[in-house]
């Protein structure tokens, strides 16, 4: 046991650890350990293949992940007013659709009344022959000017032109429907045919050049 001299601290009792830790250890800077560590990282592959929608320097994500990724975004809710310009779209694209089938008569995207074989025969059936009902509109107006001139012989011509017109389509709409609807019976008799009558006398009515969908048979033609 040793004794201490007076006035002086004492002695520390053990053995002098043999490496003491250095204070610039203690206190040195955190960034600098994280700037070496970056240092260090390893270098991804830059051979990877990468997609070309994915960010720069990120491998192409799998095909499941990406399908998973664009069916959550499709899944999205929309608000309110993303709704509302999306169905105008839709809209559009489909009457855009109905015009363009409309004046070349593509099945796939005529409206509902204009779709199926039996419509489409009861068209062909109209266009292909002369129909009284046609002529309609001009002759109304020729009638019409002719009952606004104030003559008496004049008014009493317009009078009995319009009694005769009106008998002639009348007469021509039966012919025709008779027709038609014996010739649907031999075509399709498994198919269901009501309201093709009625379908085809309205199309009678419109001129041939007005009418939609546009005329795919020539006057005389056979349907």
């Amino acid at each position: 046991m040793t004794s201490g001299v007076a006035g002086s601290f004492p002695t520390a009792r053990g053995p002098t650890p043999a490496h003491p830790v250095p204070l610039g250890f203690v206190f040195r800077s955190r960034a600098k350990d994280e700037k070496a560590q970056s240092a260090s990282a390893p270098v991804t592959d830059s051979s990877q293949p990468r997609d070309p929608q994915a960010p720069k320097g990120r491998p192409t994500p799998k095909r499941s992940v990406a399908q998973s990724q664009r069916r959550s975004v499709a899944n999205t809710p929309l608000t309110r007013k993303d709704a509302a310009k999306r169905q105008r779209e839709e809209r559009r694209t489909a009457m855009a659709r109905q015009r363009e089938a409309l004046a070349k008569g593509d099945e796939r995207y005529l409206p509902a009344r204009d779709k199926g074989p039996v419509r489409r025969f009861a068209r062909d059936f109209v266009d292909s022959r002369f129909n009284i009902a046609e002529y309609f509109l001009p002759m109304a107006v020729v009638i019409l000017v002719l009952s606004m001139v104030r003559v008496a012989s004049l008014q009493n011509v317009a009078l009995l032109l319009w009694l005769v017109v009106i008998v002639l389509i009348v007469l021509d709409s039966i012919v025709t429907g008779f027709r038609l609807k014996k010739r649907l019976a031999e075509r399709f008799p498994d198919e269901r045919r009501r309201g093709a009558v009625a379908y085809a006398l309205m199309r009678s009515l419109q001129m041939r050049r007005l009418r939609l969908p546009k005329p795919q048979v020539k006057r005389g033609e056979r349907p």
